[in-house]
């Protein structure tokens, strides 16, 4: 599985490439070090918050609410970034997301409730709290040390680029080289075998949405630290380009194939295609029918080779 892995990974590093080339001599300005280094922080955002996301998928698993669920626990981070100890706000957003993707994982495993309703569902849910508790306000001027995470750097690299690295390296080390990353690909690749070869699955599946609802409010961490405010719709485009990192990444929604290393390739891949579009002066409603274009285009690549794989 590893060596298919890798040679995945050089395909995407090869499709980057050749992205970056064409972008090159159609704008020269794309090669700048500046316009790069835009690049990898506008992929840090959508790589964050479809990290958790790809565990769940990996566990033939869908989570559609991590946008929304990034927006509530943002704003409610935001209001105790005003009122509270830096610490103690991320710990109580990092928390709401925590028990947004627990909520989901119960619902799931033990009710036994399809993934794509529940998560359907708590996204409208997290909305709606989201927006009773802003009341249309915005919440903006957060403290300078908070304001690291999002718009701060490390011997010249932005620490969101740092974050979505050191993330990609623990995760690809859980999902490679731990017990529970073995049994997430065993669930997604055979639901039934990973049960009756004892696998807990509802612990592991539970395990799985927590994790994806904590990521989330991790990524609205780095988010409103960059912007420096928050509002109740700030979550509202985040999910197509996440599915679409995903996807392009070659993680299969059908479960137990791909991995978190193809989702860094996929999220800088869409940042590429949508940094290039602004930069030739495409028009900006052009952009999520390109996205969602990509989306059908890399499902129906893997619908394909599912079929495939089904009839040899």
């Amino acid at each position: 599985m590893l060596i298919r892995q890798y040679l995945a990974l050089i395909m995407r590093l090869a499709v980057i490439f050749i992205i970056a080339a064409i972008l090159g001599v159609a704008r020269p300005e794309f090669l700048s070090v500046n316009n790069f280094i835009n690049v990898l922080r506008q992929s840090s955002l959508i790589f964050l918050l479809a990290s958790g996301l790809t565990v769940v998928v990996l566990s033939e698993g869908i989570d559609l609410s991590i946008g929304q669920v990034l927006a509530f626990s943002a704003c409610i981070m935001g209001y105790f970034l005003k009122t509270e100890p830096m610490i103690l706000a991320i710990l109580v957003g990092l928390g709401i997301g925590a028990l947004c993707g627990l909520v989901n994982g119960v619902l799931i495993a033990f009710v036994g409730l399809p993934a794509f309703v529940v998560t359907y569902g708590m996204m409208w849910m997290a909305q709606g709290f989201a927006l009773m508790f802003m009341k249309a306000e915005i919440i903006w001027g957060f403290p300078k040390a908070f304001r690291f995470f999002g718009a701060g750097y490390i011997l010249g690299i932005p620490v969101p680029v740092i974050l979505m690295f050191a993330l990609c390296a623990v995760l690809y080390l859980v999902l490679n080289y731990t017990t529970f990353g073995r049994y997430i690909y065993n669930i997604g690749a055979n639901y039934e075998a990973a049960r009756f070869s004892g696998v807990r699955i509802r612990r592991i599946q539970i395990m799985a949405y927590t994790l994806s609802g904590l990521l989330a409010a991790f990524a609205g961490v780095v988010y409103i630290s960059r912007i420096n405010a928050v509002e109740a719709g700030i979550g509202d485009p985040l999910l197509l380009p996440c599915l679409a990192a995903i996807t392009i990444g070659g993680t299969s929604l059908y479960g137990g194939e791909g991995g978190i290393g193809g989702t860094i390739f996929g999220a800088i891949i869409i940042s590429l295609i949508i940094n290039g579009m602004n930069l030739m002066g495409i028009e900006t409603y052009w952009q999520p029918f390109v996205v969602g274009a990509i989306v059908i285009l890399s499902v129906a690549v893997d619908v394909l080779r599912a079929q495939k794989l089904q009839t040899t």
